[in-house]
């Protein structure tokens, strides 16, 4: 983070802090596309996404006295966005309310080969079992491996954002991934979306979903 970047984002915040609205929208504007990002990696295509982009700039609004400029400003944004993540997923007795899976994916399995269609069918795929898979692990395994194999951060970041040892972190990346392997085992098209990270690279994330919307402040 450059020098100008941080003085620009002390000087926001402080505007935002004598309650300047134009200040608060430049704010949100920065820096929604990275928290729904964030929001969306981690719980994938979610029909409650808008209400927790919402309550995440509502945390972040109200908390911003707390931002003591030791981290940048969208450091500190992403854990707020991370906090929430993990109160939704630890909150519900329930499943996140993804897509259902589509019984046509065997189909798009078979054919995936056939063209760029076949293959965006099975991407779609793809990320609905994976995320069905995601589901089944607890908030903070599920957090610790979403930020890390899908969003692309370190495991130091990682551990930042969720309050964690890196030993801890690493932990319960590895048992997720264990997870994910045992249940592509189990299903060929989740197998085949994560044929690419054999290697041990990130989740082609972007490529699948199409979304890029991380922004940089």
């Amino acid at each position: 983070m450059t020098a100008a970047l941080y003085v620009e984002d002390v000087l926001l915040v402080d505007r935002c802090l004598t309650g300047e609205p134009a200040a608060t929208r430049e704010l949100f504007r920065r820096h929604r596309n990275r928290v729904h990002a964030c929001l969306f990696r981690v719980l994938g295509g979610n029909r409650d996404m808008d209400d927790l982009l919402q309550d995440a700039f509502l945390q972040v609004f109200q908390s911003l006295r707390g931002w003591r400029a030791e981290a940048s400003l969208a450091t500190w944004i992403d854990r707020v966005a991370v906090r929430c993540a993990y109160r939704y997923l630890s909150q519900r007795g329930r499943r996140v309310a993804t897509d259902s899976l589509e019984d046509e994916a065997a189909v798009a399995l078979a054919s995936s080969h056939e063209g760029p269609g076949a293959r965006r069918q099975l991407a779609r795929d793809g990320v609905r079992r994976l995320y069905a898979a995601l589901d089944e692990l607890s908030p903070a395994a599920r957090l610790a491996f979403t930020l890390h194999e899908i969003d692309g951060r370190s495991l130091a970041e990682t551990a930042e954002l969720v309050g964690s040892s890196v030993t801890a972190t690493k932990l319960r990346v590895w048992r997720a991934r264990k997870r994910i392997e045992t249940a592509a085992a189990a299903d060929p098209v989740l197998s085949e979306f994560l044929e690419p990270t054999a290697s041990g690279d990130v989740i082609p994330f972007e490529e699948q979903s199409g979304n890029n919307d991380r922004e940089a402040p």
